[in-house]
């Protein structure tokens, strides 16, 4: 069982989650068209090549804190509006905590909680309220309840992957409160919330990069 993160897996993580964005950014748009700009999925694809650029190789040797705060601000600077500006600042704010070379289980919950305290200071949105918090925020507890039970860390993502992908689903039912979508009232039912589904397939993708590096 894969017990800790290094640069190595965090590197992978993102490149998986990247692939599953670029596999899905119609859909994506799609799911935005219905609700918003419909340009989700491109603001998506750009923010993961960025994102990508900035976890490769480091010839400094930047702790992952670093490596996190420097990728989560190079994210901000995506033309995409609040869905870059957010997942820079979830990025960005996993870098609050200090991991060191490696992080465990612990260590890295701790950092997905903090890296969710920083999104929770630029946008007022929760739970129910149809955006990405549908996803993330369930994913961020999902990780912790595994850690605390004592779980590896391959298995704490996979229970927060689920938790994230029950949590886009559930959009479908609600009526967006923020962002354009708000003036769209009882239309918003139905289509699940792009940004909530990105987040789902971001942290999938964190979830087969671990399973794949347990297995090697």
């Amino acid at each position: 069982m894969k017990e800790c993160v290094s640069r190595t897996e965090l590197e992978r993580m993102f490149a998986e989650a990247a692939q599953l964005i670029r596999s899905q950014n119609e859909i994506l748009s799609q799911l935005d068209s219905q609700c918003g700009d419909g340009d989700h999925g491109t603001t998506m694809m750009r923010a993961m090549e960025i994102l990508e650029g900035a976890i490769g190789p480091s010839p400094n040797e930047r702790s992952l804190s670093e490596t996190l705060h420097q990728a989560g601000w190079s994210v901000m600077g995506v033309d995409g509006g609040a869905s870059s500006a957010l997942l820079g600042s979830f990025i960005s704010g996993m870098g609050d905590t200090e991991l060191g070379g490696a992080a465990d289980c612990a260590a890295l919950a701790k950092s997905l909680e903090a890296g969710l305290q920083s999104v929770q200071k630029r946008t007022k949105a929760r739970p129910g309220d149809k955006t990405m918090m549908d996803a993330l925020v369930p994913a961020v507890e999902a990780f912790s309840a595994a850690a605390a039970s004592g779980n590896s860390v391959s298995e704490a993502m996979n229970d927060a992957a689920a938790a994230a992908e029950t949590g886009a689903e559930s959009t479908r039912d609600l009526v967006a409160r923020y962002g354009r979508a708000k003036y769209l009232g009882d239309k918003t039912l139905g289509c699940p919330d792009a940004g909530a589904t990105s987040m789902a397939l971001l942290f999938r993708g964190f979830s087969v990069a671990l399973a794949t590096t347990k297995e090697s």
